[in-house]
């Protein structure tokens, strides 16, 4: 094994894809994550309400990589790097030389300003927001069920979900299928069928990045199994009784924010230029401007593709990054030509509706209802880590389709429904 130390910084799609690709190139590669799990994170909807447990998409980083020597896994938080001494320092004091830095940082919950809406409106990226989220929609049920003032027991039974794009329509569609469909017969006091999703979107339509017959044909979709859908019409302020939107107040005690992201703190430790969303704006090779030795992926980078568009923030385009940095280390090492500069290959956007209705968009190709649900689970099974979670995801699936039971309604975290009770 070589001298040259790789940290990479984050153990998203990027980062591991990074590390898978270095595997047998002779370097000493660092991976420092918060977590010590990968989280498949397009499935992640899927826990927040109540279809998947939290082992079904995420794996420990550690026995991935079990059987790679070359590879040490750390579990911290990058607080600031110094490029010029090639450094990164860890909260917990540790201090990491490296020769390549390779940042795959992710993003959060973006509340454009209004970040005190985030304990009423929780949004969707971790293990720990799905179960906030499962928790806080099944609880507002059993609530419901002893609720003795009509208002309140209302405003229980309603849910708000801010941004109409994948992740907002997911919830949205799974949200009214477990009300409407699945819960009726297991409570006595309320009829679940009553309960009321509200998807919120500020633009003129869902899923705006996907065809707008696609468009249409989700938005049919979700009124179909019982959503209402507000357009054009942007949320004004959220408390623990409701939102407010415009001159239009709906009280609802559970919201859930799938509006918008914001990335991590990378570019203001490397003092790199940034897009809007706080995104390092980075050269053809994917290094930051200036810092050829610093590489910026998946979330954290601001790319733009030949049509000017930019990259989506999506697992495939951070797989493809990983993948490329992993190429360009390689060449650097061996002294071989640099590969041309990444080009991102779009193979195709998906996001399905309820149980067994999608909508998949591959350019020329579109496709939508049943034929395109299918293929989005396979696809999203192909993807998983593990033969044991593939087969048990499968299974979750089609046990659901067949019985429409879900299979993972538990409530945990007992201090917290002391706090939320």
């Amino acid at each position: 094994m070589g001298d040259h130390h790789v940290v990479v910084v984050g153990g998203g799609f990027g980062g591991l894809q990074l590390v898978n690709g270095l595997k047998g190139a002779g370097v000493k590669i660092t991976l420092v994550d918060r977590r010590n799990h990968h989280l498949f994170q397009p499935l992640l909807y899927q826990v927040a309400t109540t279809i998947l447990s939290t082992s079904e998409i995420a794996w420990p980083i550690r026995r991935l990589y079990a059987d790679r020597p070359d590879v040490t896994v750390l579990l911290g938080e990058v607080t600031s790097v110094d490029s010029g001494a090639k450094t990164v320092s860890l909260r917990s004091g540790m201090t990491l030389g490296y020769d390549t830095l390779v940042l795959a940082t992710g993003a959060t919950h973006a509340y454009f300003g209004r970040d005190e809406w985030e304990p009423v409106a929780p949004g969707l990226k971790t293990l720990e927001d799905a179960t906030t989220i499962r928790r806080r929609v099944l609880l507002a049920f059993e609530k419901a069920e002893m609720e003795a003032d009509a208002a309140v027991r209302d405003a229980l039974l309603t849910f708000t979900i801010v941004g109409a794009g994948p992740t907002g329509v997911e919830l949205a569609g799974i949200i009214a299928e477990l009300a409407h469909f699945t819960l009726p017969k297991e409570f006595r006091n309320i009829d679940t069928r009553k309960t009321r999703v509200e998807l919120v979107e500020a633009g003129p339509r869902v899923l705006p990045t996907f065809a707008e017959e696609l468009s249409a044909y989700a938005e049919k979709a979700l009124k179909r199994v019982g959503v209402e859908v507000l357009l054009g019409r942007p949320v004004t302020d959220c408390s623990a009784d409701g939102v407010q939107i415009g001159e239009t107040f709906i009280p609802s005690r559970t919201i859930v924010w799938a509006a918008g992201v914001t990335a991590s703190p990378a570019a203001q430790w490397l003092g790199a230029p940034a897009d809007r969303a706080g995104r390092v704006v980075v050269e053809k090779d994917l290094s930051a401007p200036g810092l050829p030795d610093v590489f910026v992926i998946g979330d954290t980078a601001s790319v733009l593709r030949e049509d000017g568009k930019p990259v989506p923030g999506i697992a495939p385009a951070a797989k493809q990054q990983g993948g490329y940095v992993a190429k360009v280390i390689r060449a650097r090492l061996s002294g071989k030509p640099a590969p041309a500069p990444f080009r991102y290959w779009h193979q195709g956007s998906l996001a399905t509706i309820g149980k067994s209705a999608a909508i998949i968009d591959f350019g020329r190709i579109k496709l939508k209802g049943w034929l395109a649900w299918w293929i989005w689970g396979i696809a999203h099974i192909y993807f998983l880590i593990g033969t044991r979670s593939r087969f048990s995801v499968a299974w979750s699936w089609l046990w659901i389709y067949l019985s429409g039971q879900h299979s993972a309604r538990l409530i945990t975290q007992r201090e917290t429904m002391r706090e939320e009770g």
